[in-house]
């Protein structure tokens, strides 16, 4: 397989679960409006459990899908779930501790952290899935330089769409 094609499709759950709480998230916030001992938000009004939700079953989804569309890469429907499944929830898990560092570093929702809102999420599910399937160095390097780009092109387009209030 192509490694360029092998990390998109590795990764994808992740890219998708990220990204759907855009449009899906709303309600709750996960920290129930809840401060931290510095006074501030633990996670502020743009992490909800309809989001986090939303975003864990899209991106399990996503990889149900890609063990119909190519059963060979993962050798049973089992593994394509697990796979999926935490490397949604990293990406999750990991976006929401970006948020938490942005709450304690002062940033509004929403202003931009180089670095940390493109990576975050990223790392984090990379380590999660970790322990069920993982892609060569290479193909991680990859991601690692993509993926600001690809986060910065659909943070765009989501702005654009009415989904999102900044381009960032």
């Amino acid at each position: 397989m192509n490694p360029v094609f092998e990390a998109f499709w590795y990764i994808l759950p992740a890219y998708f679960a990220n990204s759907s709480p855009v449009v899906l998230g709303g309600g709750t916030p996960m920290d129930f409006g809840k401060k931290w001992r510095d006074g501030r938000r633990i996670l502020g009004d743009g992490k909800t459990w309809r989001g986090f939700f939303g975003g864990l079953t899209v991106g399990t989804l996503i990889g149900v899908l890609q063990y119909y569309l190519m059963p060979e890469y993962y050798g049973s429907l089992g593994l394509a779930l697990k796979l999926a499944f935490l490397l949604a929830l990293g990406a999750l898990v990991g976006d929401s501790i970006g948020s938490f560092i942005k709450r304690r570093l002062n940033l509004p929702r929403g202003y931009p952290a180089v670095g940390l809102d493109q990576w975050g999420f990223l790392i984090s599910a990379l380590c999660f899935a970790y322990p069920v399937k993982t892609i060569p160095t290479g193909e991680v390097l990859f991601l690692l330089i993509v993926t600001p780009l690809i986060h910065w092109g659909t943070n765009i387009f989501a702005y654009k769409m009415g989904w999102k209030n900044v381009p960032w």
